[in-house]
């Protein structure tokens, strides 16, 4: 009796009533359950069709290998001859698979460098032909605009070749005019400020303490990256930023998307600044020049002035309350007053007592007092009516890398290699110093908010502190890191009512800090 299944004797045998073969009985029951029908003959099969057979015990054969010792010996032999052959076998097959696996990783590595060589050629493409497209326009407009104010202005021509008798050039000055223009200025804004109070838009500290990264946005080129400005539109929402790569880029923090890229520099763009009151942005930058950009309807900004009156890296620009008036500091050891529409230089003003340079500059809030930091450690306070140094602060290590004054006019901040430093400006003296860091990590930027409520430093990582009065502790109330890995953070800015945070470091991005509900709102 042979199984019709196996082809073998059967242990418990049964028979088909309907087709008269036999099965083993555990076989036909699971072929039944899964199919329903006769294996062989492929009609419906139940259980109840099958009929079993009763038999004496079958003891099954033994095969003739295992008749005998020698047998059995020969049949293990075999069997591990086979084990030993199959294992072999599978060695080859992985070999031959980590060989395959190799060959597809080294080729997905090297799709990945071909993409990537390829982003960046289109970058630099996309920006190459964006700077083609605002230059034939603006070689046509920059030469009309040039030819305009040479009439207009015939004697800054006149004057720009005329030297004084210590081969310097000679400037017209600041006018009785503009000097009654920055007084009522000064006596306005001075008067609002009495009666200024902290807007109840104001982030809260709770909400600053609660603050994370909200975006990063690769701006500038990756062959130099790093973002060594920023400066924010307050009204407009929208940021400046000045990058080792030339170059300065407009975005637009609501919409996420790169208004305009500023080319034209030849070396690192070092400051950036907005004209709160138009579309203006003022670059200064390592090659020695400063550069007046105007807006246009379409959102590009084209050069109106490039001003060539210092003869060092431009380290700072910054604008006067006015609106009509900016200064630019140099390493030159000299810092130049200009008239914003014409692009005129009314004074350029020289520290014969210093040899380092100006490495900050910051109007005070009320626009008659410049203050400057050098190269030498110190920072200098000057009359902008008189070009007059009234006062010098010393104590600092290194560079003064930053400086900015709170928005009372009481307080000034200063970073440096020691950490940043705070001056009362009503008894001229230093009540309170930070040292974040140690000693081989400079602190590159400090900030005050637009109300004064916060203070804002960066170096190794960034620092949010609240501020307080000359006997009360200022507090740290957020410490964010620094994400970019570079160890380097080089400028810090609050947004409108210190909603959010834009940060620039030594690689390419900005990054922006807050909460999203805060950003969204702003």
């Amino acid at each position: 009796m042979i199984c019709s299944i196996s082809g073998e004797v059967p242990d418990e045998p049964v028979v088909s009533k309907s087709s008269g073969l036999l099965f083993e009985k555990r076989l036909i029951e699971r072929h039944i359950l899964d199919h329903g029908k006769c294996p062989v003959t492929g009609e419906s099969l139940t259980m109840d069709n099958l009929i079993p057979i009763k038999t004496s015990k079958i003891v099954k054969p033994r095969q003739v290998q295992a008749a005998s010792i020698p047998g059995m010996l020969g049949m293990f032999q075999n069997e591990w001859d086979a084990l030993v052959l199959s294992a072999f076998a599978s060695e080859q097959q992985l070999h031959t698979t980590r060989q395959e696996l190799s060959h597809c990783l080294y080729q997905h590595d090297s799709a990945c460098r071909v993409i990537a060589r390829l982003k960046k050629e289109l970058d630099e493409a996309r920006t190459m032909l964006a700077h083609l497209e605002r230059q034939a326009p603006m070689l046509a407009s920059t030469t009309m605009s040039a030819n305009a104010s040479a009439a207009i202005n015939g004697k800054r021509a006149a004057e720009s070749d005329e030297l004084g008798p210590d081969g310097k050039k000679i400037r017209p000055g600041i006018s009785a005019g503009i000097i009654a223009e920055l007084t009522d200025c000064n006596a306005a804004l001075s008067q609002q400020r009495k009666k200024r109070q902290i807007p109840s838009s104001l982030a809260p500290v709770d909400a600053v303490e609660r603050y994370s990264q909200l975006n990063s946005y690769p701006l500038h080129k990756t062959n130099k990256a790093g973002i060594l400005s920023i400066d924010i539109h307050q009204s407009k929402g929208i940021i400046a930023t000045g990058g080792v790569d030339t170059n300065a880029v407009v975005f637009n923090q609501t919409s996420g998307e790169i208004l305009s890229i500023l080319s034209g520099h030849s070396k690192k763009v070092t400051s950036v600044k907005f004209v709160a009151d138009g579309e203006l942005v003022v670059t200064g930058s390592a090659d020695k020049t400063v550069r007046v950009w105007q807006g246009s309807e379409d959102g590009n900004y084209d050069c109106r002035h490039v001003l060539k009156d210092h003869t060092a890296e431009v380290q700072a620009v910054t604008v006067h309350a006015t609106n009509s008036y900016f200064v630019t500091a140099s390493l030159d050891n000299t810092w130049c007053f200009y008239e914003l529409s014409s692009g005129l230089c009314l004074a350029q003003v020289a520290d014969s007592s210093a040899s380092e340079g100006y490495t900050s500059a910051a109007f005070h809030p009320d626009g008659l007092i410049l203050g400057t930091g050098t190269a030498g450690s110190l920072v200098k306070i000057w009359d902008v009516k008189s070009q007059a140094n009234v006062a010098r602060f010393d104590g600092h290590v290194g560079a003064v890398t930053a400086i900015s004054f709170s928005e009372n006019g009481y307080f000034l901040a200063t970073a440096a290699q020691d950490g940043v430093k705070l001056w009362d400006l009503r008894k001229l003296r230093n009540f309170r110093s930070f040292t974040p860091y140690d000693e081989n990590t400079p602190t590159q930027s400090v900030e005050f908010d637009h109300s004064g409520s916060y203070l804002a430093l960066g170096g190794a990582d960034i620092r949010v502190y609240q501020v307080a009065n000359v006997k009360s502790e200022w507090n740290c109330i957020k410490t964010f890191p620094d994400l970019s890995g570079t160890g380097k953070i080089n400028s810090v800015k609050f947004g409108a009512d210190a909603k959010y945070i834009a940060v620039g470091s030594m690689d390419r991005n900005l990054r922006l800090f807050g909460l999203p509900e805060e950003t969204m709102e702003s």
